[in-house]
């Protein structure tokens, strides 16, 4: 998978990307990442990428012009799904990162300021969001995305095991989990979990599952019947 990310902001991202699961995904060539700063195809001398709202108000609003540029410098940009992060979007959940990963070529379009010019969306097959509040650009929520995305990649984890039993994978919340020692503040591991019986552990994860999602996301279990 390809993933490519216009923004201003291209340095935030090695931090987060070139470590840990994301780093041994790109060095077993499972998938790469490409920045582009949309600010290198400005027009104007001043390589401004914003103005001022026409009908006035406050903040600065991003020209389409430079968005529009980088875009079509992007090699094969016309077959990728091109993403705008936006507030006003989609909310982004598991579903639609699993709809996602089928993807060969994403490009997240990550704004700044007071916003887009309209015409941006013109560009754009979907606008997404991670959530009802407003970030200081889409950086952050590009991230949040890309890591949801790039696990279910073929691969990337060691096993398929390690996110199809995830929470929200199959609108549920995933099961209680324990490691040693045993008993810590009086807080001891479920005994079926000791037993070795693989059938009374997996009817127990799944009894855990359902209890789990029903008292903390009634939403989800509703979903799900």
């Amino acid at each position: 998978m390809k993933i490519t990310v216009l923004t201003l902001f291209p340095e935030m991202f090695p931090p987060v990307l070139d470590n840990s699961i994301l780093k041994r995904a790109q060095a077993n060539d499972l998938i790469t990442f490409d920045f582009v700063n949309f600010r290198d195809f400005s027009t104007n001398k001043h390589m401004t990428v914003d103005d001022t709202p026409y009908g006035g108000g406050a903040g600065m609003v991003l020209s389409v012009e430079p968005i529009y540029l980088a875009l079509k410098s992007i090699p094969n940009h016309e077959n990728a799904l091109k993403v705008l992060l936006t507030p006003q979007g989609k909310t982004f959940t598991q579903s639609t990162a699993k709809e996602l990963v089928l993807k060969e070529h994403i490009i997240f379009i990550c704004g700044h300021y007071e916003g887009f010019d309209e015409r941006v969306r013109s560009l754009v097959d979907v606008e997404l969001s991670i959530g009802d509040f407003v970030m200081t650009g889409g950086e952050i929520a590009a991230m949040a995305m890309i890591d949801a995305i790039s696990r279910l990649i073929p691969g990337v984890l060691g096993s398929s095991e390690s996110f199809e039993h995830d929470s929200f994978y199959e609108d549920s919340l995933d099961y209680p989990q324990y490691t040693k020692p045993r008993e810590f503040m009086g807080m001891k591991v479920p005994d079926v979990l000791l037993s070795g019986n693989h059938q009374e552990i997996a009817k127990w994860r799944t009894e855990m599952k359902e209890k789990r999602t029903k008292e903390r996301r009634p939403d989800l279990w509703k979903k799900s019947q």
